[in-house]
């Protein structure tokens, strides 16, 4: 019996932690102690089975992987990235999007809903928070839809599916903890991440643009007067040719002789900062230039979408690192709130609280998880994983559909930190053994938990719906009348057609890795008839060397015999040059004198 066990540790091990995790238990504490207890049985079991290798001394290593955690930099992007979000939400910023977006797109069909995966896109960019998105547009946009007899389906699928996008649009909590787990910058996470998700937010318009084609008693538009600022007529094009104008003459006339990436940046400041301030000069001297549309239109957009630039841009163009943007859109965030008036010091206090919690929930399960792994790899567990891993048919398609399947189901019961935190460490391996580029499985590991995050009965986006959408009929004063619930059923069969369009993201994401890999930078492959020419242009074959013209006044030749001086000389003073051709100082042999 005792030979069964020691030689099945592993597997015995992991479905044990896992049961606890799936039956409630504290994440933190059940990997630690799941960690803490199989060690001492590892350890007792260590002389049975040659793949136990553990052994008491090797406890004291525990002390520095947890100091290791405190080291990494990568990881203090999550408390900048948090708190940037936070702050953001509690100053309302997505109830003015919500609603200026809301009206800009509220004469077609469907204009509320492409306002929600709008802003839903927004948010992601600027909160990264999934909670915090679903919750805010669920309590400020789903009572405008059910008012003005959106189907409820459609509006609760909508609300659910743009808040997810939090997870897989940068600045991603998730693609942060994927990036750091994989051993992989989180720059080309989020550069791999970037076309992917617009790819998912395009399609996510597309079905709506069908469903104001097929049904457009679903997604009716809005009645003028629910636009109370109206259309956004001619200005609102002006003032957006004025700003892509500003963008490239700056780009390339005013700040041409700069680098690239400073020349993106100064241009986009200006590009934005002009019809910023015109637009509040607009409204504060009553000038009239500007509807009113448009003026709300450059007034609320462009803060956010600065802020955006500035967190992402920043290390898109390898000006700073993950974790200095993060600390520039935290700025950025608290300078926002300054500027709206939005910020006192109950609003900033609780955003630090709600900071400090999440910081200390992933340093807290990172440590277990960290403890977990140091006996589980010593018990051999790696390579059980990867053998089973490597044991399924269809090679690396085959791995990829079968974690894919796994991490989905996990995503309905656990959350994202917990998966990343257990499962990537182990499959990061065999994905690289298959030959597998690992931003390309974070990516797909990303989009496949924002699926789990929707699918019922257990998708943790449609709790959070569930928890704001009204449950009882409720009394309308703007159009004197009763406005029926969300049911929980409607919740759930509005999310399906939006689960389909990410299991078809998922199929093209494995199908056309490409989609993700742009990222890297393509090798400079040349010629070498191209490098012999160039060496040609420069003066020849090299330095010294035969063909050479780059012989330095003298120094030795190397590319022929040394030159032993003319005749005319050798016979006057009958002496012997130093090598290189050079005389020997006061004449004589050129050799050392021992006398």
């Amino acid at each position: 019996m005792l030979d069964l066990i020691a030689h099945n540790l592993a597997p015995i091990m992991f479905i044990t932690v896992m049961a606890m995790l799936l039956l409630g238990y504290p994440v933190a504490f059940t990997l630690a102690a799941g960690g803490m207890y199989f060690f001492v049985v590892g350890v007792e079991l260590s002389h049975i089975s040659p793949e136990i290798r553990l052994f008491w001394p090797l406890a004291q290593a525990n002390m520095n992987r947890v100091f290791d955690i405190m080291r990494n930099d990568t990881l203090l992007a999550i408390p900048f990235f948090t708190f940037m979000g936070l702050l953001l939400e509690r100053s309302r910023m997505a109830e003015d999007l919500l609603d200026t977006v809301g009206q800009l797109f509220g004469t077609m069909r469907g204009g509320l809903a492409f306002a929600v995966v709008v802003v839903g896109a927004l948010l992601a960019a600027t909160t990264g928070v999934v909670a915090a998105s679903v919750i805010a547009m669920g309590l400020i946009s789903l009572p405008i839809m059910m008012r003005y007899n959106y189907h409820p389906g459609l509006a609760a699928g909508t609300i659910a599916a743009s808040g997810t996008l939090a997870q897989i649009i940068p600045p991603s909590l998730v693609l942060i903890v994927m990036a750091d787990q994989l051993g992989r910058s989180v720059g080309d996470m989020y550069v791999g991440a970037f076309f992917p998700a617009l790819i998912v937010v395009g399609m996510y318009c597309a079905y709506i643009l069908a469903i104001t084609i097929l049904k457009p008693e679903w997604a009716p538009a809005l009645p003028p007067e629910a636009r109370p600022l109206g259309d956004g007529g001619p200005s609102l094009y002006l003032i957006l040719g004025i700003a892509v104008l500003l963008f490239v003459g700056c780009y390339y006339l005013v700040f041409d002789d700069l680098r690239y990436e400073t020349r993106v940046v100064w241009s986009a400041l200006v590009a934005t900062i002009l019809p910023y301030a015109f637009a509040l000069l607009n409204r504060s001297m009553s000038l009239g230039y500007l509807s009113k549309m448009a003026e709300q239109v450059v007034i609320v957009l462009i803060p956010p979408l600065a802020l955006i630039f500035l967190v992402l841009g920043t290390i898109f163009l390898g000006i700073a690192t993950p974790t200095e943007g993060g600390a520039m859109g935290a700025t950025g965030a608290l300078a926002m709130a300054l500027m709206k008036r939005r910020l006192d010091l109950k609003t900033l206090l609780q955003a630090l609280d709600s900071t400090a919690k999440l910081a200390t929930f992933v340093m807290f399960i990172l440590i277990g998880a960290r403890v977990f792994a140091l006996t589980f790899y010593g018990i051999s567990g790696d390579i059980w994983v990867e053998e089973l891993m490597l044991a399924l048919p269809g090679g690396e398609n085959g791995f990829l559909i079968t974690v894919s399947i796994i991490v989905f189901i996990l995503g309905c019961f656990l959350d994202f930190f917990e998966i990343a935190f257990i499962m990537v460490p182990l499959l990061a391996p065999v994905a690289e053994k298959l030959g597998i580029d690992l931003i390309w499985f974070g990516v797909l590991l990303g989009f496949n938990l924002q699926a789990s995050f929707l699918t019922p009965p257990f998708g943790f986006a449609l709790f959070y719906l569930r928890s704001v959408a009204p449950i009882k009929a409720w009394y309308d004063k703007t159009t004197d009348r009763m406005v029926e619930p969300i049911s929980t059923r409607a919740i759930y069969t509005g999310t399906l057609p939006f689960i389909v369009i990410q299991v078809i993201m998922l199929g093209l994401l494995i199908a056309f890795p490409g989609l993700v890999t742009h990222y890297k930078t393509p090798p400079v492959i040349m010629d070498q008839s191209d490098i012999d020419q160039e060496i040609n242009n420069i003066g020849g074959g090299g330095f010294g060397l035969p063909g050479s013209g780059l012989s330095l006044p003298g120094a030795p030749n190397l590319g022929g015999p040394p030159d032993l001086g003319t005749s005319d000389e050798a016979a006057t003073d009958g002496a012997i040059p130093a090598p290189g051709g050079l005389p020997a100082p006061g004449g004589g042999s050129g050799l050392p004198n021992f006398d």
